[in-house]
Protein backbone atom coordinates (compact mmCIF):
# COMPACT_ATOMS: atom_id res chain seq x y z
CA UNK A 1 0.00 0.00 0.00
CA UNK A 2 1.15 3.39 -0.92
CA UNK A 3 2.37 6.16 1.71
CA UNK A 4 0.09 9.38 1.00
CA UNK A 5 -0.18 10.98 4.29
CA UNK A 6 2.94 12.19 6.61
CA UNK A 7 2.79 13.70 10.40
CA UNK A 8 5.19 16.06 11.60
CA UNK A 9 6.35 16.43 15.49
CA UNK A 10 6.10 20.37 15.80
CA UNK A 11 4.84 20.52 19.20
CA UNK A 12 8.22 21.22 21.58
CA UNK A 13 9.23 24.15 23.29
CA UNK A 14 12.57 23.99 21.64
CA UNK A 15 14.57 25.30 25.26
CA UNK A 16 17.68 24.27 23.76
CA UNK A 17 17.46 26.91 21.51
CA UNK A 18 16.36 29.74 24.07
CA UNK A 19 16.15 32.72 23.84
CA UNK A 20 15.62 32.33 19.79
CA UNK A 21 12.66 30.83 20.36
CA UNK A 22 11.05 32.63 23.04
CA UNK A 23 8.39 33.92 20.26
CA UNK A 24 10.05 31.36 17.42
CA UNK A 25 9.05 28.23 17.07
CA UNK A 26 12.12 26.39 16.75
CA UNK A 27 11.10 24.87 13.37
CA UNK A 28 10.70 27.90 11.91
CA UNK A 29 14.43 29.29 12.53
CA UNK A 30 15.75 30.01 9.32
CA UNK A 31 18.69 27.72 7.63
CA UNK A 32 19.74 30.17 5.03
CA UNK A 33 16.46 31.45 3.32
CA UNK A 34 14.47 28.77 4.47
CA UNK A 35 12.40 27.90 7.41
CA UNK A 36 13.80 24.12 8.92
CA UNK A 37 10.37 22.74 8.69
CA UNK A 38 10.05 23.95 4.48
CA UNK A 39 12.71 21.95 3.72
CA UNK A 40 11.29 18.87 5.89
CA UNK A 41 7.68 19.27 4.10
CA UNK A 42 9.62 19.83 0.58
CA UNK A 43 11.21 16.28 1.19
CA UNK A 44 7.80 14.76 1.58
CA UNK A 45 6.51 16.46 -1.50
CA UNK A 46 9.48 15.30 -3.60
CA UNK A 47 8.51 11.94 -2.36
CA UNK A 48 5.01 12.15 -3.57
CA UNK A 49 3.23 12.85 0.00
CA UNK A 50 1.06 15.84 -0.18
CA UNK A 51 -1.37 15.22 3.15
CA UNK A 52 0.58 16.45 5.50
CA UNK A 53 -0.99 16.82 9.02
CA UNK A 54 1.32 19.13 11.56
CA UNK A 55 1.02 18.59 15.54
CA UNK A 56 1.65 21.97 16.74
CA UNK A 57 1.62 23.88 19.86
CA UNK A 58 0.90 26.99 22.15
CA UNK A 59 2.83 29.89 19.97
CA UNK A 60 3.35 27.94 16.88
CA UNK A 61 0.85 29.70 14.60
CA UNK A 62 4.01 31.23 12.38
CA UNK A 63 4.27 28.06 11.07
CA UNK A 64 0.46 28.62 9.55
CA UNK A 65 1.26 31.37 8.47
CA UNK A 66 4.26 30.76 6.74
CA UNK A 67 2.28 28.30 4.22
CA UNK A 68 -0.66 31.01 3.87
CA UNK A 69 -1.03 33.52 1.46
CA UNK A 70 -0.08 36.58 2.87
CA UNK A 71 -1.96 39.15 0.08
CA UNK A 72 -0.60 42.45 1.82
CA UNK A 73 3.15 40.98 0.61
CA UNK A 74 1.60 39.48 -2.51
CA UNK A 75 0.38 43.02 -3.40
CA UNK A 76 3.68 44.86 -2.55
CA UNK A 77 5.80 42.21 -4.55
CA UNK A 78 3.75 42.95 -7.52
CA UNK A 79 3.78 46.75 -7.10
CA UNK A 80 7.64 46.30 -6.85
CA UNK A 81 7.41 43.75 -10.48
CA UNK A 82 9.29 41.41 -8.93
CA UNK A 83 7.97 38.40 -9.98
CA UNK A 84 10.50 35.45 -9.27
CA UNK A 85 10.04 36.40 -5.52
CA UNK A 86 5.97 36.87 -6.15
CA UNK A 87 6.55 32.51 -7.34
CA UNK A 88 8.81 31.73 -4.96
CA UNK A 89 5.99 32.49 -2.39
CA UNK A 90 3.29 30.85 -4.15
CA UNK A 91 5.06 27.66 -4.87
CA UNK A 92 5.74 27.68 -1.02
CA UNK A 93 1.68 28.34 -0.30
CA UNK A 94 0.96 25.62 -2.64
CA UNK A 95 3.21 23.16 -1.55
CA UNK A 96 0.99 20.45 -0.19
CA UNK A 97 -2.29 19.71 1.74
CA UNK A 98 -1.36 20.85 4.90
CA UNK A 99 -3.39 20.35 8.15
CA UNK A 100 -2.48 21.08 11.67
CA UNK A 101 -3.50 19.92 15.20
CA UNK A 102 -2.53 21.23 18.02
CA UNK A 103 -1.18 19.19 21.39
CA UNK A 104 -2.22 21.07 24.32
CA UNK A 105 -0.43 20.07 26.74
CA UNK A 106 3.31 18.95 25.96
CA UNK A 107 3.50 15.20 27.05
CA UNK A 108 5.98 13.90 24.30
CA UNK A 109 6.24 13.02 21.34
CA UNK A 110 4.15 9.18 21.54
CA UNK A 111 1.82 11.39 22.41
CA UNK A 112 1.71 13.75 19.95
CA UNK A 113 1.85 10.80 17.67
CA UNK A 114 -1.42 9.64 19.44
CA UNK A 115 -3.18 12.45 18.55
CA UNK A 116 -3.12 12.05 14.64
CA UNK A 117 -4.99 8.73 15.20
CA UNK A 118 -8.01 10.52 13.14
CA UNK A 119 -6.32 11.93 10.24
CA UNK A 120 -4.67 8.94 9.63
CA UNK A 121 -7.26 6.51 9.72
CA UNK A 122 -6.46 2.39 8.49
CA UNK A 123 -3.42 3.11 6.34
CA UNK A 124 0.52 3.04 6.99
CA UNK A 125 2.39 6.61 6.96
CA UNK A 126 5.16 8.93 7.54
CA UNK A 127 6.08 10.48 10.68
CA UNK A 128 8.70 13.08 10.74
CA UNK A 129 10.52 15.25 13.58
CA UNK A 130 11.52 18.88 12.64
CA UNK A 131 15.37 18.71 14.24
CA UNK A 132 16.62 16.32 11.48
CA UNK A 133 17.42 17.53 7.93
CA UNK A 134 19.03 15.39 5.69
CA UNK A 135 20.53 15.81 2.12
CA UNK A 136 20.07 12.95 -0.49
CA UNK A 137 19.73 12.55 -3.96
CA UNK A 138 16.45 10.28 -2.87
CA UNK A 139 15.05 12.28 -0.10
CA UNK A 140 15.35 10.73 2.72
CA UNK A 141 11.65 9.68 3.24
CA UNK A 142 11.54 8.13 0.31
CA UNK A 143 14.19 5.62 0.86
CA UNK A 144 11.83 4.15 3.71
CA UNK A 145 9.06 4.49 1.53
CA UNK A 146 11.08 1.72 -1.13
CA UNK A 147 12.10 -0.21 2.19
CA UNK A 148 8.21 -0.36 3.11
CA UNK A 149 6.75 -1.40 -0.63
CA UNK A 150 9.56 -3.83 -0.31
CA UNK A 151 9.01 -5.10 3.72
CA UNK A 152 5.70 -3.86 4.54
CA UNK A 153 6.46 -3.70 8.27
CA UNK A 154 7.39 -0.68 9.90
CA UNK A 155 10.83 1.14 9.01
CA UNK A 156 12.99 3.74 11.42
CA UNK A 157 15.48 5.44 9.30
CA UNK A 158 19.13 5.42 11.14
CA UNK A 159 22.32 6.80 10.56
CA UNK A 160 25.81 5.78 11.10
CA UNK A 161 26.96 7.80 13.64
CA UNK A 162 30.97 7.68 16.24
CA UNK A 163 30.92 5.86 19.42
CA UNK A 164 31.15 8.79 21.13
CA UNK A 165 28.12 10.30 19.58
CA UNK A 166 25.80 6.99 20.25
CA UNK A 167 25.14 8.38 23.94
CA UNK A 168 23.20 10.93 22.35
CA UNK A 169 20.79 8.57 20.12
CA UNK A 170 18.72 6.10 20.46
CA UNK A 171 21.02 3.19 19.13
CA UNK A 172 19.22 0.01 17.72
CA UNK A 173 20.41 -3.58 17.62
CA UNK A 174 19.55 -5.54 14.61
CA UNK A 175 20.46 -8.77 12.61
CA UNK A 176 20.45 -8.96 8.74
CA UNK A 177 18.01 -11.16 7.24
CA UNK A 178 17.75 -11.30 3.79
CA UNK A 179 19.61 -8.31 3.02
CA UNK A 180 17.72 -6.58 5.61
CA UNK A 181 18.05 -5.43 8.95
CA UNK A 182 15.55 -6.38 11.42
CA UNK A 183 15.87 -4.47 14.26
CA UNK A 184 15.86 -6.41 17.97
CA UNK A 185 16.22 -3.53 19.97
CA UNK A 186 16.32 -0.04 20.80
CA UNK A 187 18.67 1.44 23.42
CA UNK A 188 18.10 5.24 24.27
CA UNK A 189 21.47 7.33 24.76
CA UNK A 190 23.62 4.43 25.77
CA UNK A 191 26.94 4.65 27.53
CA UNK A 192 29.36 4.27 24.43
CA UNK A 193 31.08 0.86 25.46
CA UNK A 194 27.51 -0.82 25.70
CA UNK A 195 25.96 0.26 23.34
CA UNK A 196 24.80 -2.25 21.10
CA UNK A 197 25.70 -0.80 17.70
CA UNK A 198 26.63 2.93 16.20
CA UNK A 199 23.50 2.99 13.86
CA UNK A 200 21.15 5.58 15.67
CA UNK A 201 17.52 6.47 14.93
CA UNK A 202 17.12 9.91 13.25
CA UNK A 203 13.57 11.35 13.12
CA UNK A 204 12.07 9.44 10.07
CA UNK A 205 9.88 6.64 10.37
CA UNK A 206 7.24 4.27 8.83
CA UNK A 207 4.46 3.34 10.88
CA UNK A 208 0.99 1.12 10.38
CA UNK A 209 -1.91 1.78 12.09
CA UNK A 210 -0.94 -0.36 14.94
CA UNK A 211 1.46 1.95 16.45
CA UNK A 212 -1.39 3.56 17.93
CA UNK A 213 -2.46 0.59 19.85
CA UNK A 214 0.95 0.62 21.19
CA UNK A 215 1.21 4.03 21.88
CA UNK A 216 -1.97 3.66 24.08
CA UNK A 217 0.39 0.77 26.15
CA UNK A 218 2.86 2.55 27.28
CA UNK A 219 3.56 4.56 30.70
CA UNK A 220 4.83 7.90 31.00
CA UNK A 221 8.72 8.47 31.77
CA UNK A 222 9.57 10.25 35.11
CA UNK A 223 9.12 13.27 32.62
CA UNK A 224 5.73 12.85 32.48
CA UNK A 225 6.03 12.81 28.66
CA UNK A 226 5.15 9.63 26.49
CA UNK A 227 8.25 8.74 24.40
CA UNK A 228 7.34 7.29 21.12
CA UNK A 229 10.61 4.85 21.27
CA UNK A 230 9.03 3.24 24.22
CA UNK A 231 5.32 2.35 21.95
CA UNK A 232 9.02 1.06 19.34
CA UNK A 233 10.25 -1.06 21.99
CA UNK A 234 6.58 -2.86 22.51
CA UNK A 235 5.87 -3.32 18.51
CA UNK A 236 9.60 -4.68 18.52
CA UNK A 237 8.18 -7.66 20.56
CA UNK A 238 5.34 -8.31 18.90
CA UNK A 239 5.93 -7.74 15.20
CA UNK A 240 8.81 -7.34 12.54
CA UNK A 241 10.30 -4.21 12.39
CA UNK A 242 13.27 -2.99 10.18
CA UNK A 243 15.79 -0.29 10.17
CA UNK A 244 16.58 1.68 7.16
CA UNK A 245 20.75 2.74 6.81
CA UNK A 246 20.01 6.41 4.88
CA UNK A 247 21.90 7.21 2.08
CA UNK A 248 22.37 11.42 2.19
CA UNK A 249 24.15 13.91 5.04
CA UNK A 250 22.24 14.13 8.23
CA UNK A 251 21.92 17.62 10.17
CA UNK A 252 19.93 18.17 13.21
CA UNK A 253 19.30 22.17 14.52
CA UNK A 254 17.97 21.34 17.90
CA UNK A 255 20.65 23.08 19.37
CA UNK A 256 22.66 26.22 19.20
CA UNK A 257 26.23 24.50 17.94
CA UNK A 258 23.98 21.75 15.55
CA UNK A 259 22.22 24.41 14.25
CA UNK A 260 24.98 26.55 13.12
CA UNK A 261 27.10 24.15 11.80
CA UNK A 262 23.75 23.37 9.94
CA UNK A 263 23.24 26.70 8.64
CA UNK A 264 27.07 26.91 7.29
CA UNK A 265 26.89 23.46 5.50
CA UNK A 266 23.68 24.67 3.46
CA UNK A 267 24.82 28.12 2.75
CA UNK A 268 28.30 26.55 1.23
CA UNK A 269 25.77 24.79 -1.76
CA UNK A 270 23.17 27.45 -1.69
CA UNK A 271 23.01 28.30 -5.37
CA UNK A 272 22.62 31.92 -4.94
CA UNK A 273 25.66 32.50 -2.31
CA UNK A 274 27.36 29.57 -1.81
CA UNK A 275 30.10 30.86 -3.84
CA UNK A 276 30.28 34.04 -2.39
CA UNK A 277 29.75 32.86 1.26
CA UNK A 278 32.90 29.94 0.76
CA UNK A 279 35.10 32.96 -0.16
CA UNK A 280 33.82 35.43 3.10
CA UNK A 281 34.89 31.84 5.26
CA UNK A 282 38.22 31.57 3.69
CA UNK A 283 39.35 35.02 4.32
CA UNK A 284 37.73 35.41 8.21
CA UNK A 285 38.61 31.61 9.16
CA UNK A 286 42.36 31.32 9.33
CA UNK A 287 44.43 28.99 11.19
CA UNK A 288 46.17 30.56 13.81
CA UNK A 289 49.90 32.30 12.76
CA UNK A 290 53.21 31.15 13.65
CA UNK A 291 53.39 33.56 15.39
CA UNK A 292 50.22 33.81 17.93
CA UNK A 293 51.37 29.98 18.01
CA UNK A 294 55.04 31.00 19.58
CA UNK A 295 53.40 33.71 21.61
CA UNK A 296 51.13 30.80 23.23
CA UNK A 297 54.01 28.62 23.69
CA UNK A 298 55.72 31.50 25.90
Amino acid sequence: MNIRKAVIAAAGHGSRMLPATKALPKEMMPVVDKPAIQYIIEELVEAGIDDILIITGRGKRAIEDHFDRNVEIHSALRKRGDRSMLDTLERIEQLADIHYLRQRELLGTGHAVLKARRHVGCEPFAVLFGDDLVVSGTPCIGQLMDQYAKLGAPILAVKEVTREQVGSYGVIRSESINGARLVKGLVEKPEPARAPSNLACLGRYIFEPDIFDFLNRIDPADSGEYQLTDAIQLMIQSRPVYACPVNGDWHTVGDLLSYLQTTVSFALTHPVVGESFREYLKKTVRPPSSDAENSRRD
